[in-house]
């Protein structure tokens, strides 16, 4: 063979064996978010179990407890009729843990009661890097297809990234019965949200995350570039399709006046025009802002509670009750990080007194960690069981 065959041989036959070896490295590389694909819950369940355990950076030393936590949940109605049932997403970044106090409610009114592990929460922030909304959209389709088969109605709810999740699946699926949206994020005041498709194309992330704090055992304290960007894309998507039709059927929001990160009056002003059936209501904690205008579903509680040492409620408060073992009055896992000067957080981190509220919120000799609790959980609880059991309303105006 001449030598220059010769040598255009070797090269090529090295180039395919390089490309033969790449191509069985890419064939071993583990998927970046958990297996899809069930036909039934619990075994999502069990292989989201498996999951968390290989990838999940642990917070504590009780590791089956941990994942415990963050896996996808069950609660089973309180009588065996199964005729109701209801599916929860979680928020960006957060875990079906969002849902401890409000799922046990739910089932004890014989709701079938899941909630889902979203792909790239439950382990550790990096995880999000690679997740889409469609992965989130196909989650929410096929457990909705599992829980259909099941019960007679489904009812979905969500809180902030969540709600505008199970919102957008809402509207184009009439079949689901009413909604519970809890610090819906439809609208966000992140800065320059806008610019997160750009901003994940070329930073990974937006915080050090070598000096910021990433995780609770609960729950991520921050999230990459991508996240926020599949995040921004829900929010855009549940507005647009509000904008061509009101939803009809019930739901009950549940909004503070004080939210770092949902625009609380678009939520407020669009709520009478967009969520149109008489039993829905919203509930909002605060005052309603000057020159704005209610109608009597629109239910208001003060959020100052200088008794509780509470200043304002915050974008997460409305999920737990007082006495959540974690995020009660009392609870284990104090939120300091909140915005508040360097020295103030290392006292809060130290036991020092605190009040609480939502992120950034400072106050002349008082130190503020985040308000994790509610004070009006129980009043709240049955409203929501008075909205979501008016469905038969909703299927009269379907």
């Amino acid at each position: 063979m001449p030598k220059k065959l010769s040598c255009i041989f070797f090269c090529n036959s090295l180039m395919l064996m390089i490309f033969a070896f790449l191509l069985s490295c890419a064939e071993t590389i583990e998927p970046k978010i958990p297996p899809m694909g069930q036909e039934s819950f619990e075994q999502y369940r069990l292989e989201t179990i498996e999951w968390i355990r290989k990838h999940r950076n642990f917070q504590t030393e009780d590791i089956e407890e941990e994942i415990l936590w963050n896996a996808p949940k069950e609660w089973l109605p309180a009588n065996e009729s199964r005729k109701r049932g209801i599916l929860l997403v979680h928020g960006l970044g957060n875990s079906p843990w969002d849902f401890i106090d409000i799922a046990p409610v739910l089932a004890a009114n014989n709701f079938l009661v899941r909630a889902i592990l979203l792909a790239g929460c439950g382990t550790k922030p990096s995880d999000l890097i690679h997740v889409t909304l469609d992965d989130w959209r196909r989650q929410i389709s096929e457990q909705v297809a599992i829980l259909s088969r099941e019960v007679e109605e489904v009812f979905l709810g969500g809180f902030s990234a969540g709600a505008n999740l199970v919102l957008e699946y809402a509207i184009n699926n009439p079949e689901i019965k009413g909604l519970l949206l809890l610090s819906p994020a439809i609208k966000t005041r992140i800065p320059l949200d806008f610019m997160a498709p750009i901003l994940s194309r070329f930073t990974t992330w937006l915080v050090n995350t070598r000096t910021h704090p990433m995780q609770l055992p609960h729950r991520y304290l921050a999230v990459p570039t991508n996240a926020l960007n599949q995040f921004f894309h829900s929010r855009a998507s549940a507005r647009f399709l509000l904008r061509k039709n009101p939803y009809t059927r019930p739901v009950l929001i549940v909004q503070t006046k004080h939210d770092h990160i949902v625009n609380s009056r678009y939520v407020l002003r669009l709520f009478d025009s967009r969520f149109t059936n008489p039993n829905s209501r919203l509930i909002w904690y605060g005052e309603i802002p000057d020159r704005m205008e209610v109608s009597s579903r629109v239910l208001v509680r003060p959020d100052y509670l200088p008794e509780w040492r509470i200043s304002q409620f915050s974008h997460i408060s409305i999920l737990f009750s007082p006495e959540n073992e974690a995020f009660g009055r009392g609870g284990s896992q104090r939120m300091c990080w909140n915005g508040q000067t360097q020295e103030d957080y290392e006292l809060c981190l130290l036991g020092a007194e605190v009040w609480y509220s939502d992120w950034g919120f400072r106050e002349p000799g008082k130190i503020h960690a985040r308000l994790t609790f509610n004070p009006y959980f129980d009043w709240q609880s049955e409203i929501m069981m008075e909205v979501l059991n008016s469905r038969s309303c909703a299927m009269n105006e379907s």
